[in-house]
């Protein structure tokens, strides 16, 4: 069994097509995490948005009297 690669060099230049292959590998983990980033801070501002809301709806169930109980007529 020979290896295809007999040194570093000739494996990063891959047959030439090195430029191509790294590029490609380059852009895919780049857009990897840039959509891995996005989305954290995508769930952050939501999580944040929810608490702003949870807190006013809590603010104007203490402000206004509990209307849902009626005395009977």
């Amino acid at each position: 069994m020979q290896p295809y690669f007999y040194s570093v060099s000739e494996f990063v230049a891959m047959g030439e097509h090195g430029v191509f292959v790294w590029s490609c590998w380059a852009i895919t983990v780049g857009v990897m995490l840039f959509f891995i980033i996005y989305s954290r801070r995508q769930r952050q501002a939501l999580i944040k948005q929810l608490s702003i809301q949870q807190t006013r709806q809590a603010q104007r169930a203490a402000k206004t009297p509990n209307s849902k109980t009626k005395q009977p007529s």
